[in-house]
């Protein structure tokens, strides 16, 4: 695998510059369109679910995308913070970025890193559980733990990391990948055109902004999964933002569930060239995690 030199994790300088140089790195990737990482070519997509700061999850997956066998292979990464492994009490998955920081700087046109909500709730300072308590707020003790008076310095690169994540990424053979979809209320104030452009502040505005509603919304309709398909011309959702106790689980006709940040997480590996891909064949391809030889 290629790297990028490896910095000290409780260097606040250190760590903001490399989430900085990572955040221009998605703004400037030439596959960048929009708020959209477009996935282009004959390889192979890896696609995970919620990750909430598993790194021998994430170190598996990473492993197993091998990404420097070809440049036409992608990996799809998604929500990598907020865990319920605290240390004395504070979340420390800053270190999540970080890692996924470096890897997208050594493959910058492979590697697609999408907005969830709990990064949307970090950079905004909203209020977000996972398992009791706000982990934002540890979020926030955990980089006061970690630097101390730099602990701004490096919350408001974070705020540019996330800040730079695309809504979603897009294959040329319709598989859309994002962390959700709007909810069926939401659909009136949807800004159906908001993969087309840059997003703006007033996209993050809690309950109104589309980006909010993207990555937040529950409960899709399949008249309203048909209706966002046929205007965004997709034939398969991967999709994020649910518990799925075994890893992978269908979520409608035409959307796939994944969860990758626990024992039975699964990951969906997808053919670029494949000219029509189902909810069958996602469900048959996806395995877990667990499954993936872990690095010596």
């Amino acid at each position: 695998m290629k790297s990028v030199p490896s910095i000290d994790e409780r260097d606040s300088a250190a760590v903001a510059a490399r989430l900085a140089e990572a955040a221009a790195a998605m703004r400037e990737a030439p596959n960048r369109v929009g708020s959209v990482s477009r996935i282009e070519g004959t390889g192979r997509l890896l696609v995970t679910g919620d990750l909430h700061d598993n790194p021998q999850n994430l170190a598996r997956v990473i492993r197993h995308a091998a990404l420097d066998r070809s440049p036409e292979d992608h990996l799809v990464l998604q929500e990598l913070i907020h865990g319920e492994q605290l240390i004395d009490g504070v979340d420390l998955s800053y270190r999540m970025l970080v890692k996924v920081a470096g890897l997208l700087l050594a493959y910058p046109a492979q590697v697609h890193v999408l907005l969830a909500n709990h990064e949307l709730a970090q950079m905004a300072g909203h209020s977000v559980s996972k398992g009791g308590g706000c982990m934002t707020t540890k979020f926030d003790q955990g980089l006061m733990r970690a630097f101390g008076s730099d602990a701004d310095l490096v919350a408001t690169a974070v705020g540019e990391f996330v800040r730079a994540m695309p809504l979603a990424a897009r294959t040329s053979n319709g598989v859309l990948c994002a962390h959700s979809l709007p909810g069926p209320t939401m659909m009136p104030e949807f800004d159906l055109d908001i993969l087309d452009r840059e997003l703006v502040d007033a996209d993050y505005e809690p309950v109104h902004g589309s980006a909010w509603m993207m990555v937040w919304g529950r409960g899709q309709t399949e008249a309203q999964t048909e209706e966002i398909a046929g205007r965004w011309g997709v034939s398969l959702f991967c999709l994020g933002h649910a518990f799925v106790q075994e890893g992978v689980a269908i979520g409608g006709p035409r959307t796939v569930l994944l969860n990758s940040d626990h024992e039975h997480g699964a990951v969906l590996p997808l053919n670029l060239t494949d000219p029509s891909p189902t909810i069958e064949s996602a469900m048959f391809a996806a395995f877990p995690i667990s499954s993936i030889e872990q690095s010596s």
